[in-house]
């Protein structure tokens, strides 16, 4: 794998597991930190040009897919950027406790960042994994796309949600089945694990994968993050990974969900920030420990099923 670590908010550069392979050769910094508030929640043309220029400059040489590790969930719109640049049809594998899945604003913000993944034609299909957050209370009151979830563009999995309010009709498909005015989830707090992800693999319609992690799809023991989370155990995301990587072809992975303090040099984004996250913590190293903990599994897991 090539291990890169896009260093904006410094939740990440600094942990001792990627530190560590930085000074070995075996991972490579970008620093982006110039580029952290024009991108964090929202980001904006002239950061998104900046940025994607850097990682072109910055590409190191060498074999196996990219694997990235950028911080703060704040930032998890940049995996559609890092979509862009894959060259053949593929499947994203989300993991979050949110999903993303927001149409309204059209921009490249951390809550419809799976809108504009959509958008790109090689990404075929997004299906996202662990979401137990409010974002499935009256989905159609917070913009989500639906309709994409009726086609089967998107697919959701919950870890653990009860049925959704709705007035459209969407029907029935392998995530969700409707009934009358809720969309009743496949809830996979009360599934068996490795029967699930043999449902899964079948369900993915492309040879190659994407996985995007967002370490907010764990509970507060396994991570430490900017925003509210969820119940995904750790273990069922290794062996999840495992096991996607046996049935396909990984092209890339992203990992977000570290925690940092929230920057902004705008009263816009701040303001977003303020209503979206939940009250601001102030954790301590011993808390934070924790996502270095979590960063050096997900790498060892990576090493273990990469080529």
């Amino acid at each position: 794998m090539r291990l890169q670590v896009i260093d904006l908010d410094g939740s990440v550069a600094r942990q001792e597991p990627l530190r560590r392979r930085i000074d070995a050769g075996e991972a490579s910094c970008i620093d982006a930190a110039h580029l952290a508030a024009r991108l964090r929640i929202v980001a904006s043309h002239a950061a998104r040009t900046s940025l994607l220029a850097q990682l072109a400059a910055e590409d190191r040489e060498g074999s196996g897919p990219p694997v990235y590790f950028y911080g703060s969930g704040d930032f998890h719109h940049l995996a559609a950027l890092l979509l862009g640049r894959v060259t053949e049809p593929v499947t994203v594998i989300h993991f979050d406790n949110h999903p993303d899945w927001v149409r309204f604003p059209a921009t490249v913000n951390c809550g419809a960042w799976v809108n504009r993944a959509l958008e790109l034609p090689q990404v075929r299909k997004v299906i996202t994994i662990g979401p137990c957050s409010g974002d499935l209370v009256r989905p159609e009151w917070q913009f989500a796309n639906l309709r994409a979830v009726a086609e089967e563009r998107i697919a959701l999995y919950p870890w653990r949600h009860e049925p959704s309010r709705v007035w459209g009709r969407y029907g029935t498909a392998a995530s969700f089945r409707q009934e009358g005015n809720h969309l009743h989830w496949r809830n996979l707090a009360d599934e068996d694990w490795a029967d699930f992800l043999d449902d899964l693999v079948a369900t993915i319609p492309t040879k190659a994968i994407w996985l995007s992690i967002d370490k907010d799809v764990l509970g507060r023991g396994e991570a430490l993050t900017n925003w509210d989370q969820g119940d995904l155990p750790l273990a069922h995301l290794l062996s999840a990974i495992e096991r996607l990587a046996e049935a396909r072809r990984i092209v890339g992975i992203d990992v977000c969900g570290d925690w940092s303090e929230p920057r902004f040099s705008d009263p816009f984004r701040a303001t977003l920030a303020f209503f979206d996250h939940p009250p601001p913590l102030r954790p301590s190293p011993e808390e934070l420990a924790v996502n270095a903990r979590v960063n050096a599994e997900l790498i060892d897991c990576f090493a273990r099923v990469l080529p």
